[in-house]
């Protein structure tokens, strides 16, 4: 049993949503992982995936590109938290940024977000939010 059920990566990256994708299945933390290309898709995504809650395949972990064309990740989280409560998952959201910005870094706090990580995704980077936000370590592979 993986560590999250469901996890959905946002980015509108092919090669990054690929190579984020194969580091989450070689680590074994999630049993299934969903990919949007937007913010738009991802909303569509939770829609279709958590109509029930408790569902399996409603994402536990989000990982939430910051720039993209349609719906960037600022305008996904305010329409995230324009949902009625009930349809909204218990979930993590991590945005994922190349931007060292202060102001976007700014922008950041006081969002729905569990934090931020800087681009690539990598082993450490995943290992450290299991442990600060599912209080459990990588399952051993």
């Amino acid at each position: 049993m993986a560590a999250i059920s469901c996890t959905l990566l946002v980015d509108d990256d092919d090669t990054t949503n690929f190579l984020n994708q194969k580091l989450l299945r070689r680590m074994g933390i999630s049993d299934q992982v969903l990919v949007a290309v937007n913010g738009q898709q991802a909303l569509d995504l939770l829609h279709q995936h958590c109509e029930q809650p408790a569902s399996p395949t409603c994402p536990a972990l989000i990982l939430l590109d910051m720039k993209m064309p349609l719906m960037n990740g600022f305008e996904f989280l305010q329409a995230y938290a324009q949902r009625p409560e009930r349809e909204n998952p218990t979930v993590v959201i991590i945005m994922l940024t190349t931007s060292l910005n202060p102001n976007d870094i700014t922008q950041m706090q006081g969002l729905p977000i569990a934090g931020y990580l800087t681009k690539p995704l990598t082993r450490d980077k995943v290992t450290q939010v299991l442990q600060d936000h599912f209080g459990q370590p990588v399952p051993a592979r």
